[in-house]
């Protein structure tokens, strides 16, 4: 089993650093376009301002150059999801569900164990840059697959955004997990439920050592629960009342 987990534009620096890990061909290759980008052209390629892009040009600059600090992927994002993570006091037999099982979508990484060094650094896969004439998405598609062939099942906790880097064929292959809240019988999906739902029943499965959808469909953290009636092969649904 393989979890797909997506990165964050959120990071949390104030950690213990580790050396930075060796670049694979591919970082490097597009670490080799990225440091060559103007702040001018960064803030085009991001849509931030230019402060914010010189910010992110000196990130580049500093991981040619050796000298940027790397830290653990899972602790270096701090988006929601993995705010509502159990990430300290982690017993060895969940460290090793963990590794063996969770996995962050990356732009410049691939895909990646959760533990992981990594160095600060922005590139989501929408930025319009073109690595050996192809996107980001088309770029990282085969390594993508490469991590997931063996896997029976794989459970995706990502936006489109970051599925769309695996191939329809390999899409269907993932089951998606999505957290609504009921009110009033009317049900709803919002970005804040759904991140922090993912980050709870991520931890819960590593306590509980899950391994199979009907280990997963049991579940109960923060009031979601499964629902059979509005879920499909494709899809596992938990619903909190409120």
């Amino acid at each position: 089993m393989k979890i797909i987990l997506p990165n964050a534009k959120e990071l949390n620096t104030y950690l213990e650093a580790q050396p930075a890990p060796v670049l694979s061909q591919q970082s490097q290759a597009i670490l080799d376009l990225m440091q060559e980008l103007s702040p001018e052209e960064l803030s085009h390629c991001y849509k931030l301002n230019l402060d914010r892009c010189q910010l992110e040009a000196d990130r580049w600059q500093r991981i040619s150059q050796g000298d940027a600090k790397a830290y653990p992927a899972w602790l270096l994002y701090d988006g929601l999801m993995f705010r509502y993570m159990k990430r300290q006091g982690l017993t060895q037999t969940e460290r090793n569900y963990l590794a063996k099982t969770a996995f962050i979508a990356t732009g410049f990484y691939g895909l990646i164990s959760v533990f992981d060094p990594i160095s600060p650094h922005r590139l989501d896969f929408q930025v319009p840059v073109r690595i050996e004439g192809q996107s980001l998405k088309q770029y990282w598609r085969q390594q993508f697959y490469q991590v997931v062939a063996d896997d029976e099942l794989v459970l995706d906790l990502v936006s489109s955004e970051f599925k769309a880097v695996f191939s329809p064929q390999q899409q269907k292959r993932m089951i998606k997990l999505t957290f609504m809240e009921e009110k009033s019988g009317q049900l709803k999906v919002h970005s804040t439920i759904s991140k922090k739902g993912r980050g709870r029943f991520l931890s819960l499965m590593a306590e509980q050592q899950v391994q199979s959808l009907e280990a997963l469909k049991v579940l109960q953290t923060d009031g979601f629960s499964y629902r059979e009636d509005l879920s499909s092969s494709h899809e596992l649904v938990f619903v909190r009342p409120t």
